[in-house]
């Protein structure tokens, strides 16, 4: 199953709020909206994705809540890109230092890309369509990026002003300088 794309300018043009209240009337949906204002409702993943996708987060969630420099967030949570988008990555994550400079609405989309992000593909992601993803990313703020690609047994590393890394079949990634001290382990989640 892909994803389903809805083109609908010129004849409806969301506002941020009407696209956030559209996204909470319909909890059961994943929806995203590219900067052109096209709505992306994306299927539900099968059983393995899903329990890659909560072993990736588990394993963020834990290391951010040891380290305290930061939050986690899985892949229910939005932001608003600067180039317009809304874009919600399997798993991400953000400074203290931004969230409090900024004291967003917890209730409320992010308003702004993550300092990392996460995209976990799954059988029926097109990985052309996550590779612009990853790029959208990086070209909006975000600055480290991740695409696990089990399908590939490869993994991708997004770094602004250079060129992407592939990694094949590695058993760990690093958090670099952007999630200091973070090691992922890949066992169970890249094979």
């Amino acid at each position: 199953m892909t994803a389903l794309i809805l083109n609908l300018s010129p004849t409806i043009e969301l506002t941020d709020e009407q696209f956030f209240q559209l996204c909470q009337n319909n909890r059961d949906l994943r929806l995203e909206r590219t900067p052109e204002g096209e709505l992306i409702i994306m299927p539900p993943t099968g059983w393995e994705s899903g329990n890659r996708n909560s072993r990736l987060t588990q394993r963020l969630g834990n290391w951010a809540d040891a380290d305290g420099t930061g939050l986690a967030f899985d892949s229910s949570t939005g932001f608003k890109l600067p180039n317009g988008a809304n874009r919600s990555p399997d798993a991400s994550w953000v400074s203290r230092e931004r969230l409090e400079a900024l004291n967003p609405d917890p209730d409320k989309f992010l308003p702004f890309a993550p300092d990392f992000a996460v995209e976990l593909r799954s059988a029926s992601d097109s990985l052309k369509t996550v590779q612009q993803k990853m790029q959208e990313y990086i070209d909006n703020g975000v600055r480290l990026g991740w695409l696990i690609d089990p399908q590939n047994q490869q993994v991708e590393i997004y770094r602004p002003g250079k060129d992407v890394e592939v990694l094949r079949s590695p058993t760990s990634l690093s958090g670099e300088d952007v999630l200091a001290g973070f090691v992922l382990d890949l066992a169970q989640i890249l094979s």
